[in-house]
Parts: structure tokens; C-alpha cells; sequence
């Protein structure tokens, strides 16, 4: 059987169908839509926690977006995408993949939660000026080199892709002041790897790879009727 991937829609779990098409893997992709903004019980049954993604390997099942990456990328994909260790670059591919889902993202969701008490409290402007500090960190690695790792494509790109472009649906901040992080997205996003990926999971969703802040899928589920 196949590795199976369950990917959890306007989420994180859309680094692995981007993963399994950049290794050219055989998978089968399960989608499962938000209820209406949290994991619906389909994921709660594969994870307690309701977390996303979840991939499923024989009588393995695994979550963790960076367990998940790695254990593709090693059991399927011979080590494609990862930098070896004696790599002139593994130090920075090392450092960039667990940036994301390690400092890059639990940051922006703790501004999410504190500007939604209070936008203007000094918790929360220390939040977002901390946040901003993290944009600008990036935009100047970006600056200097085509991909976060160096020169060459790596999961460490796919792994913070999703914080600057999908995670922008429930907190629009803008990225217009952070033009390499914008040529890295065109990059990315223009890869066969993620057109196809994008197609099979996410088809409808807004890219959201210019500066402006996109359209909030809180707002979207209140002009629907679904909050």
C-alpha cells in the first residue's frame, strides 16, 4: 500500500503533498475540510491531539509536520531534499527546517491569540514588533541567498512556506516591506512541485504570495454564515 497522507485543508498538513510531489513519490491524499474552523473528528480519530498532518504507513501512523517531512524524506525519498551532514550547507538546512515550525510560527500564533484580547496591549505590541524582527531575519538570509538552506532547494523551504502565505488567512499581516521573502514565494510557489501539490490539495485557496494581507478565513466564514 502506498503512504498515505491526510491533509487537513487551509493548513499546515499542505507541506506534504508539496513534499510527496517535489520527491515524485507515490501517496494517496485523504482531504479533510475544517469544521468549520477547527480539525473535524475524521482527524481526531487518526490524532487526539486534532492535529494535522497525519500520514499513515502500513501500521504506522504519525503526526508532526517535521516528523512527518523527515520520515518521507528518508524512508521514500532516499534523502532528496535534506542536506547531509559534511554538507557545506547542513548547519543552515538544519537550522532553516526546524525555524518554522520551532520559532517562525508558534510566534506568529501567540500574536494571533494576544491581538484578538487586545490588539494594543503591550503584550501584543511586543508580540508583533518580535514577529516583525523574525520577517526581517528572513528577508535578509533571502537576501544573500536563493533558498533559505543556500543555493539549492530544500524541505527547508517547504517547511516555512505555509506561515507566509496560508497561516495569512487567520492572521493577514502584510509582507509588501519584504521583497526577498516575496522573490523567495514567487520562486517557490512557480515549482511544478507545488502547482501540482496546490492542485490536488488546496485547489480553491487564495496563494496569497503578494505583500497585501489577503482576506481573512474568519471573515470569509462570517460572510458565509458559518460563524
Amino acid at each position: 500500500m502506498p503512504l498515505t497522507v491526510h491533509h487537513l485543508q487551509v493548513g499546515q498538513s499542505e507541506r506534504l503533498p508539496w513534499l510527496c510531489e517535489e520527491l515524485q513519490i507515490p501517496y494517496d491524499l485523504v482531504l479533510h475540510q475544517r469544521a468549520p474552523v477547527f480539525a473535524p473528528q475524521s482527524i481526531k480519530d487518526l490524532n487526539p491531539l486534532g492535529q494535522a498532518p497525519v500520514i499513515q504507513d502500513g501500521e504506522l501512523t504519525l503526526s508532526e509536520s517535521a516528523a512527518c517531512a523527515e520520515y518521507i524524506i528518508h524512508t521514500y525519498g532516499g534523502g532528496k531534499l535534506a542536506l547531509p551532514p559534511g554538507h557545506a550547507d547542513y548547519a543552515d538546512y538544519l537550522y532553516w527546517f526546524h525555524f518554522a515550525n520551532g520559532t517562525f510560527q508558534p510566534q506568529l500564533v501567540t500574536l494571533m491569540q494576544i491581538s484578538r484580547l487586545d490588539p494594543n496591549n503591550a503584550a501584543a505590541v511586543r508580540a508583533r514588533d518580535r514577529f516583525e524582527t523574525m520577517l526581517k531575519f528572513m528577508d535578509d538570509r533571502l537576501s544573500k541567498n536563493t533558498w533559505f538552506a543556500g543555493n539549492e532547494f530544500t524541505a527547508a523551504d517547504i517547511m516555512p512556506t505555509f506561515t507566509l502565505t496560508t497561516m495569512r488567512s487567520f492572521y493577514a499581516y502584510d509582507l509588501s516591506a519584504y521583497k526577498w521573502i516575496l522573490g523567495f514565494l514567487k520562486r517557490a510557489t512557480a515549482r511544478d512541485g507545488y502547482k501540482k501539490a496546490r492542485a490536488k490539495a488546496d485547489p480553491e485557496l487564495e496563494m496569497m504570495i503578494d505583500g497585501k494581507a489577503p482576506t481573512s478565513y474568519m471573515e470569509k466564514l462570517k460572510a458565509e454564515g458559518k460563524l
